[in-house]
């Protein structure tokens, strides 16, 4: 379903994808650049990495026909697919951390960046990947990790981006023929595939609120709206992406299995 315009280039994917939203583009626009100069995570942290190297694309989705309600569960809905398309492709233990990291172990293997835009033809989204595949040690941060370095060496971005391409599309026409529920579907849904791939999922983990305000609790699932549910010691806590700062495993403390 993509329409995939490649560029040498770019300051971000995401705002390109979004000036062609509105300018009119369709659904399944996609722009991939070798090289991004500003590409931006949550809450416009920088994600950077050297020419050639990474995978940068974003997505143009128009799910029209779905309630404004279930919006908040389409970067959960590319986590998934993009953790899929490297466990398929690479045989790479991916793992996702709530709301928006693709791991490998406790190391940072892709960021998602959703954003709504508004257009003249109603709502879209723009569904940004960068996810790190050719990149040397040395080349990343502490806490990041890539496909060659997981021992996937042999694969290249555009291996990469067609398995994505492939479980994006899949993941989402899905969520659409089920109108964004995402309890809804064969084997529990949208919902239940994210929380088996959710690493956060059985950890007790630290937030940071807006005003340097904290929160320290089990993360026990996700509620009806994707918001992660924590266990702060018999007062349940319900957190949206756009509530939290930072978000950490507590060290030493207890996991179980989601």
């Amino acid at each position: 379903m993509w329409q995939v315009r490649r560029v040498e280039t770019t300051g971000s994917t995401n705002v390109d994808v979004a000036e062609l939203a509105r300018a009119g583009a369709p659904e399944g626009t996609a722009v991939v650049a070798d090289h991004q100069s500003a590409g931006r995570g949550r809450l416009d942290r920088t994600w950077q990495s050297p020419p050639g190297t990474g995978l940068a694309v974003s997505f143009l989705l128009r799910p029209v026909d779905v309630a404004t309600t279930h919006w908040p569960w389409l970067p959960l809905l590319v986590g998934v697919a993009a953790a899929d398309a490297v466990v398929g492709l690479c045989g790479v233990r991916a793992a996702l951390k709530w709301p928006n990291d693709v791991l490998v172990g406790e190391l940072k293997l892709a960021g998602i960046l959703v954003e709504r835009v508004d257009t003249p033809a109603g709502p879209a989204a723009v569904a940004g990947v960068g996810l790190n595949v050719g990149q040397r040690r040395a080349e990343l941060p502490p806490t990041g990790t890539s496909l060659r370095v997981e021992g996937a060496a042999g694969v290249g971005r555009d291996d990469v981006l067609t398995a994505l391409g492939e479980q994006l599309a899949r993941r989402y026409e899905a969520w659409l023929d089920v109108g964004g529920d995402p309890q809804a579907g064969p084997e529990g849904g949208l919902a239940q595939a994210y929380r088996q791939r959710c690493a956060t999922l059985g950890q007790r983990v630290r937030v940071e609120l807006p005003g340097g305000r904290m929160a320290e609790g089990v993360a026990t699932g996700l509620d009806e709206s994707g918001r992660l549910l924590l266990d702060t010691g018999g007062r349940p806590l319900a957190v949206g992406s756009g509530d939290i700062v930072h978000l950490r495993p507590v060290e030493g403390g207890s996991s179980t299995s989601p």
